[in-house]
């Protein structure tokens, strides 16, 4: 069991590298084999706005997840959500990279979204384990829907930053039902809405900085 003084440096070199280092996904980039599409300008500038919106959500998805660990009430639910943590700096990594294909930038908001977030993570944890996990699967459902519209808005020969996203859903999906069979509690509906106001506010700024 760590202690205070090591979980906080832990926590503290966590923040430092979601924010501040380059991403190194463990898993290969979903359709890197694909070649690149010949884009308009104004389709490479939409793809591109989608992908900041993406690692913007990525940044935020490490900082839930890093605040839910720090507090968590039992070692195999903080094991559980380092692990997701894990993966999720996979997607990261794929639009970070992704960006830099499209010859754009991550969000410059990016510590913001850290910080907010690992706080709003922190706080869910606090409440208990259960309702913790419960944050994890509404965060996912409603990430799954972010996703699922950014899939009809990419222009449609952009198959590369498709692939990247279709991989990503299939990972909120399965992280959120685990969090369910875990024992994670329904939210309830005040909740689930301020959640989808805070993630509005992040998707519409993070579009165009």
């Amino acid at each position: 069991m760590q202690q205070p003084l090591d979980n906080l440096l832990t926590t503290l070199d966590r923040a430092l590298r979601s924010v501040l280092a380059s991403p190194v996904a463990a898993r290969p980039m979903p359709g890197a084999e694909l070649p690149e599409a010949a884009l308009s300008e104004t389709e490479r500038r939409e793809a591109a706005n989608l992908m900041r919106v993406n690692h913007a959500g990525e940044i935020a998805a490490q900082a839930l997840y890093h605040g839910q660990a720090a507090f968590a009430q039992r070692p195999q639910v903080r094991e559980m959500l380092l692990q997701a943590a894990r993966e999720e700096a996979d997607h990261l990594a794929w639009c970070e990279q992704r960006l830099r294909e499209l010859g754009s930038r991550p969000s410059l908001l990016g510590p913001l979204w850290y910080a907010g977030s690992f706080a709003i993570g922190a706080a869910a944890a606090v409440a208990g384990d259960r309702i913790s996990l419960g944050f994890v699967s509404e965060t996912e459902k409603q990430v799954e829907g972010h996703i699922d519209s950014h899939l009809q808005r990419l222009p449609q020969a952009d198959a590369r930053s498709r692939a990247v996203l279709e991989v990503m859903r299939g990972d909120e999906i399965a992280h959120g039902a685990a969090a369910r069979d875990a024992g994670g509690s329904e939210l309830p509906p005040p909740v689930r809405d301020a959640m989808q106001a805070t993630a509005k506010v992040m998707t519409s700024t993070s579009y165009w900085f």
